[in-house]
C-alpha cells in the first residue's frame, strides 16, 4: 500500500476477523523455488495484519528470517501480535525494498496489496533485491462478480454509493507487469466459495476502503441497503461469495 488513503487505519481489528483467507493450494508450490540451503529470507509487502503470513509461514523452514511492512501502524499492531516472531516495519513497500540491499532477499510477497502500490517501482525494486533464485509473488482474492448473482449485485451496490469505485480496479494485467522484469511468470488459480452469515458479510463490507467512501458520502444509507442487498440473496441467514483466487510466481530476473 503506497497512500494515506488506503492505510486502513481503525479498521485493524474488523480487517483481521473479517477477511477472507488464502486458499492454501496457492502457497504450495513454495518449496519448489526457495532455496534448499540456509535461511530465507522473505518479506511481506504490503502486509496489512499479516493475513497472507498465515498461509505463507506453514511452507517456511522454521529459521527463516521473516519481515513484514505496510504503512497502518493499526495493521502493524495487529500483525504483531499474531506473529511476534516477524520483524515489522511501518512505511511503503516500495520505499522499503528501496532500503534494501542487492540480493539480500529469496521471496517478496504482496497479497491484496499490489493494487495499492506504485507497481513499476514495486517489481524492479524487488528484482534488484532477489537473489538469483529469488521469487516475487503477488497474490489475490478476487470476487468473482461474473458468476452474477449475489457477488455482481454487490458490485452495482458499490459502484452506485462508492464514489469514484469500478469492479474493474484490479483489471490491469499482473502477468505482463512482472513479465517486463521477470523471465518467467507462472499463474496458479483456485476458484472457491465464501458463505458467510450476514453479520459476519456486513463485517467483510465495512472493513474495507470502497465501503468506508461510501459510509463517508451517504452514511448509514449504504449498511442499510447493504442489508436489504443481503435479505434478498440470503438462504437460511447466510450469503455465499464466489471467488477467483490468484498467485504469480515472477522467477530469475535479469
Amino acid at each position: 500500500m503506497s497512500t494515506s488513503e488506503a492505510k486502513f487505519d481503525g479498521l485493524a481489528n474488523n480487517y483481521d476477523q473479517a477477511r477472507p483467507r488464502y486458499p492454501a493450494e496457492l502457497f504450495q508450490h513454495l518449496g519448489e523455488y526457495l532455496p534448499k540451503t540456509g535461511r530465507p529470507r522473505v518479506l511481506d509487502a504490503g502486509s496489512g495484519t499479516g493475513i497472507a503470513l498465515e498461509g505463507l509461514l506453514p511452507h517456511l523452514p522454521a529459521d527463516a528470517t521473516v519481515h513484514a511492512v505496510d504503512v497502518s501502524t493499526d495493521m502493524i499492531r495487529v500483525g504483531r501480535e499474531k506473529f511476534p516472531q516477524v520483524v515489522w516495519h511501518e512505511g511503503t513497500a516500495e520505499g522499503y525494498l528501496a532500503s534494501c540491499p542487492s540480493a539480500s532477499l529469496d521471496l517478496v510477497v504482496a497479497a491484496q496489496s499490489y493494487q495499492w502500490m506504485d507497481r513499476a517501482a514495486y517489481v524492479r525494486e524487488a528484482a534488484r533485491c532477489l537473489g538469483p533464485a529469488g521469487v516475487c509473488l503477488v497474490v489475490q482474492n478476487n470476487r468473482n462478480h461474473a458468476a452474477g448473482g449475489f457477488a455482481s449485485a454487490y458490485e452495482d451496490l458499490l459502484e452506485e454509493l462508492s464514489p469514484g469505485y469500478s469492479r474493474s480496479y484490479r483489471s490491469f494485467d499482473i502477468a505482463a507487469e512482472l513479465g517486463g522484469v521477470f523471465t518467467q511468470v507462472e499463474r496458479r488459480a483456485a476458484d472457491w466459495n465464501q458463505t458467510l452469515t450476514v453479520e459476519e458479510f456486513v463485517a467483510m463490507s465495512s472493513s474495507s476502503t470502497q465501503a468506508q467512501r461510501a459510509v463517508a458520502a451517504v452514511g448509514p444509507v449504504f449498511y442499510a441497503r447493504v442489508r436489504q442487498l443481503c435479505a434478498l440473496h440470503e438462504a437460511g441467514g447466510r450469503v455465499e461469495l464466489p471467488y477467483v483466487s490468484e498467485a504469480f510466481y515472477a522467477l530469475r530476473p535479469r
